[in-house]
């Protein structure tokens, strides 16, 4: 009896997987035309939705990635601008030191002259500091006719002060007379401002008597007769050294020591020519200084002046 139950539990459950494979089948069959309908329909909209769906993700890739990219550009130009803010004044720090040395080294030159550091707050309208403005004053020991030099050498003369500010004329300018004298051989000269002249460069030379052996390349210095100029202070080079046409002096060309087109810091020399003067003359009654030499140094720098 059990054996009977099996066997048609076996056929029900044989005939059950026929029919759901034919069933299946059928189906099939029945669904292939719709499903390729419906394919022909959906495939090519499923194919614009991706291609749409990969263009807006590009697009939002490529706007992350712009953004991205403008953020560090825009960090990158501050850096940068703070690394040309920091470079410029560590050059600028750089050449202050440079002009400080020469300022020392100059000091240490003259050592023999009291001295006074001064930056320069003005100048004139011309591109060269023929007149220029300096922020010490009276009260710092300033006082008209005091000598001031700058890179090297002799820069000019103080010519009005105030409380905290200080005039100089310099050497180039057209009214400038200075005695000078050959370091070499002693020979005296006049040096002449010209601004005309200067623009190449060079001042003149005047006053040579035809017999010194004043040649191109020897040191002027200022000279010992000069009515307001310290002695010894040096002006410049002799260049271009020649007979005049009267046969009795020489002429010629001086290259400053000093650099005039970009003076930013000076010594002003506190010990006036007068007071050294007079001291000179309480201690040795009279110079020895001929009187025509002194007068014709004198006549020419209170020309200038």
């Amino acid at each position: 009896m059990e054996s009977k139950r099996s066997k048609y539990v076996l056929i029900a459950l044989t005939v059950f997987c026929v029919l759901l494979i034919g069933l299946t089948s059928i189906h099939d069959e029945w669904l292939t035309p719709l499903r390729t309908g419906v394919g022909y329909f959906l495939i090519p909209v499923q194919s614009g939705v991706n291609a749409a769906g990969s263009a807006i993700y590009d697009e939002i890739m490529d706007y992350t990635k712009l953004h991205d990219a403008l953020n560090e550009n825009k960090e990158m130009k501050e850096i940068i601008t703070q690394l040309t803010e920091e470079n410029t004044r560590l050059q600028a720090e750089e050449f202050e030191l440079i002009r400080l040395r020469q300022l020392y080294s100059l000091d240490q030159e003259y050592g023999q002259y009291p001295k006074v550091g001064a930056r320069v707050i003005a100048n004139d309208s011309s591109n060269w500091f023929q007149v220029f403005r300096i922020d010490k004053g009276s009260k710092d020991g300033i006082a008209p006719d005091m000598n001031v030099v700058a890179g090297g050498g002799l820069v000019g003369i103080v010519t009005d002060v105030g409380a905290n500010y200080a005039t100089v004329r310099s050497i180039i300018d057209d009214s400038s007379r200075v005695s000078g004298m050959a370091m070499q051989s002693g020979n005296s000269c006049i040096v002449a401002g010209d601004l005309t002249l200067f623009k190449e460069g060079r001042l003149r030379i005047t006053n040579v008597l035809k017999e010194s052996d004043l040649k191109d390349g020897d040191k002027i210095v200022t000279s010992n007769i000069s009515s307001v100029f310290l002695p010894g202070i040096l002006i410049g080079y002799a260049s271009e050294i020649t007979n005049d046409t009267n046969n009795v002096t020489k002429s010629g060309y001086l290259i400053p020591a000093a650099k005039f087109d970009s003076l930013q810091e000076v010594l002003v020399i506190t010990e006036l020519k007068s007071d050294m003067m007079k001291e000179e003359d309480s201690s040795k009654g009279e110079t020895s200084v001929p009187e025509t030499a002194s007068s014709e140094a004198d006549t020419a720098e209170s020309a200038s002046r």
